[in-house]
């Protein structure tokens, strides 16, 4: 990509990052990174076992002696790709390119969450003409999986009691709160027969996907519950394999089963895919490819059964909304992957809530109904949620500053969503945080766009709001 785009400081270190894989678990090599930036430049650094980075910087002349600011994001992405795209995240730079005003990746995801606050970051502690008090960059891992980063962080290590998140996707909006919630997996252990017969292999395809905390609310079709909803029509349906979705926090765009049925209405099927289906969910190009195949294993009709039903029954989507706060969810839940693994099938629930009762009760209806239906449910990665301080003097002063450099008022929101805010709250209850980030859209999906002018009106509304601090 031969183009310099504005701010260079900001996007030279981006494309940097771009250059070195960083999916959730493989974060080794961006650490290192972020470690030599620090000692190339004389910079205290620190990196713990979970590879989480600290890097601080002193405050500037008149600055020296103000609380210091943490600066905070995360180093991980999300890695999903079209299915005709050969990259391989653990060893592929990004493809970048630039349309109509936003940064892209060629058939990937680009990673802009949270890509951009690590450039943002490190281009702060790169400067020798910014006014701002002391900073400590706090760069954590494994956010998309379950904040593990975050989890295992030594808050000692902090000094800062005012926390800039810059991990949201809309600029103009400050997040104030955010859900908590957890990973529930679901372990089915199905029988198989072996004997080799003649079956059909459906792949549902087409949906648009999406962060399953920030797009729940639109509603938008998932590929595992709509290809279950299309089987749990077909009488005396078999089943070999069933999967899809390929991250649980993404809502799942495409889905697959191979299985037989003794007298399958093919016409039927695929009318009800592409036309009831694609009615419902207009906004999606649902397609539906029916071929036949032949298979080795076989589960049980009962067994077949009961995983369709569960997959049909189990709640999805938004599940309730906020009181007295219009278009705010509280709580959802979505299952995003299902895969079988070592003879198991399991699916993968994302539960979200700003209710920690709510989110308990959701956890509880997926443990209920897996035991229902011959499975066992475990939870992991739970995370608490970020209650709104209305007394919060740094949202005031954000809000004043926006206005101040946009000319545009900006707004508080909450958040359904998981930020780490939560859980760094939890480890530091005094601290006053905040949570902004330029324009993105369609975060977690190859469709992911970064808006270059968004990231430049951030990027000088946070050097301003630095000073002013």
């Amino acid at each position: 990509m031969n183009v310099t785009l504005q701010p260079q400081n900001v996007f030279d270190f981006f494309i940097e990052l771009t250059k070195i894989p960083h999916t959730s678990g493989h974060e080794q090599a961006i650490s290192d990174y972020l470690m030599d930036f620090a000692q190339k430049r004389g910079l205290k650094a620190h990196q713990d076992a979970a590879n989480n980075v600290i890097i601080w910087k002193e405050g500037t002349m008149g600055y020296e002696q103000k609380e210091p600011v943490i600066i905070q994001g995360h180093m991980d992405m999300v890695g999903e790709k079209t299915k005709e795209s050969p990259h391989n995240f653990l060893t592929d730079p990004l493809a970048l390119r630039v349309v109509d005003g936003y940064l892209c990746a060629t058939d990937t995801t680009l990673g802009g969450d949270n890509g951009i606050a690590v450039a943002m970051g490190l281009a702060l502690l790169d400067a020798s003409d910014l006014a701002h008090p002391p900073i400590e960059l706090l760069i954590t891992t494994e956010e998309e999986t379950g904040m593990g980063g975050a989890q295992a962080l030594d808050p000692s290590l902090l000094k800062g009691t005012r926390l800039l998140n810059i991990d949201s996707e809309e600029e103009g909006i400050f997040f104030v709160s955010c859900a908590g919630g957890n990973v529930t997996k679901v372990t089915f252990k199905p029988t198989y027969e072996r004997f080799e017969q003649k079956g059909y292999e459906i792949t549902l395809s087409g949906l648009r996907g999406g962060h399953s905390g920030l797009e729940i609310i639109q509603q938008r079709g998932n590929a595992i519950k709509l290809l279950a909803r299309a089987l749990n029509q077909v009488p005396g349906l078999r089943l070999s394999l069933i999967e899809g979705g390929a991250k649980h926090n993404a809502i799942a765009r495409e889905a697959r089963a191979i299985f037989s049925a003794p007298s399958l209405d093919e016409k039927a099927l695929k009318a009800f895919c592409e036309t009831v289906l694609a009615k419902e969910y207009p906004q999606d190009a649902i397609a539906c490819h029916l071929r036949p195949v032949t298979a080795q294993e076989w589960m049980d009709e009962a067994t077949s059964r009961a995983l369709l039903d569960y997959l049909y029954v189990v709640p999805d989507g938004v599940q309730s909304m906020m009181n007295g706060m219009d278009h705010m969810v509280e709580s959802s839940l979505n299952v995003g992957v299902l895969e079988h693994l070592d003879g198991t099938l399991v699916a993968t629930h994302a539960i979200r809530s700003a209710s920690p009762s709510r989110k308990e009760e959701l956890r509880q209806k997926v443990t209920i109904l897996a035991q229902h239906f011959m499975g066992e449910a475990k939870t992991f990665s739970d995370y608490p949620e970020w209650a709104y301080d209305p007394e919060s003097e740094l949202t005031k002063r954000c809000l004043q500053t926006y206005e101040e450099t946009t000319g545009k008022k900006g707004r508080i929101m909450g958040i359904h969503a998981g930020l780490e805010c939560g859980l760094l709250k939890k480890k530091r209850p005094k601290a006053d945080m905040i949570s902004f980030g330029p324009d993105m859209t369609d975060v977690h999906t190859p469709k992911e766009r970064l808006s270059i002018a968004s990231v430049e009106r951030t990027w000088t509304f946070l050097k301003a709001l630095l000073k002013n601090l």
